[in-house]
């Protein structure tokens, strides 16, 4: 007999964004029902801070609200909300849990980089070759690096670059001046040198989450964000590194005007795009390409859900 397939909802809290995923999973097979994002923000200042923000809280829990109106509406049966890097760094996480289980009944679990980071690998990989494979997500708060095969992970690392992290830290202009893109390449570069003296050559790249497809979608030149033209594009490695730079150098008004740019992301691409660059030039890649996966640690919380 048939395994009876469930409707789950998985949510991913990040520094920038709130996502919501609702699928229906069994039989080894996952079908989605339903992608929602909104920027929120919640990681505002909390690099500088330590503390989530009542604004930025405030945004979240209205999101969260629409969401469990979306829940409701699709018959869930399962909930999981996972709240990343800002909530890890935040003093008043738990206060913000109490608030979020108030909204959708169920208490936030906070993923520790480690487990940040192979969720993100399993959605990233699972309708992907068999071969041993480098991720990279490049978040708003945190970036993680993993290598596997199939759903065996054998390292990974979850470092504090973030395109939020570091707008704020780094790039306060608009657009953002050479000694500031300077300051904040050297410190991208510092944080990555010891771990890529850990690594291999990695012949299998794969890049996710939205830094890398707006990136994706510069490179293309798409007319507008297509996820079916980005999922699975394969880009060369030159065309990534000319895009991200291109972004770097455009102001936040420029970049509102590209016809595929999120409008809650164009303040911050520009740091994200110095990460996936000094991602490209410092990684140990036995490959010229990056493939773009639009499926990402959403699929990979899912999939947990099975």
């Amino acid at each position: 007999m048939p395994e009876q397939r469930a409707r789950v909802a998985a949510i991913d809290c990040g520094t920038n964004s709130i996502r919501l995923l609702i699928s229906d999973i069994g039989d080894g097979r996952k079908t989605d029902l339903l992608r929602e994002m909104r920027v929120v923000r919640l990681g505002q200042d909390v690099d500088r801070t330590g503390h989530l923000a009542e604004d930025a809280v405030q945004r979240t829990l209205q999101a969260s609200r629409e969401y469990a109106e979306l829940i409701a509406m699709f018959g869930v049966t399962d909930i999981r909300f996972c709240a990343t890097s800002a909530v890890r760094d935040a003093d008043n996480a738990e206060v913000f849990g109490d608030a979020v289980e108030g909204v959708l009944g169920v208490r936030p679990e906070v993923l520790a980089g480690d487990d940040e980071a192979r969720a993100s690998f399993l959605g990233a990989t699972r309708d992907l070759d068999d071969v041993r494979t480098l991720v990279v997500d490049i978040g708003g708060g945190s970036t993680e690096i993993v290598v596997g095969t199939g759903d065996r992970i054998e390292w990974s690392v979850s470092l504090d670059i973030g395109s939020v992290r570091l707008t704020e830290r780094f790039l306060p202009s608009d657009p953002a001046s050479v000694s500031e893109v300077a300051a904040c390449m050297e410190h991208v570069d510092a944080v990555l040198a010891p771990v890529v003296a850990q690594l291999d050559p990695v012949g299998s790249f794969v890049g996710v989450a939205g830094t890398v497809t707006t990136v994706a979608a510069h490179s293309l030149a798409l007319p507008s964000y297509d996820s079916d033209v980005i999922h699975r594009a394969r880009l060369d490695l030159g065309d990534v590194s000319a895009a991200c730079l291109s972004l770097v150098q455009m102001s936040v008004a420029d970049r509102r005007m590209l016809p595929f740019m999120h409008p809650g992301r164009a303040d911050v691409i520009g740091a994200g795009s110095l990460i996936l660059d000094r991602l490209v030039a410092q990684l140990p890649l036995d490959t010229d390409t990056l493939v773009v996966s639009e499926h990402d640690i959403l699929d990979g919380i899912a999939w947990d859900m099975a």
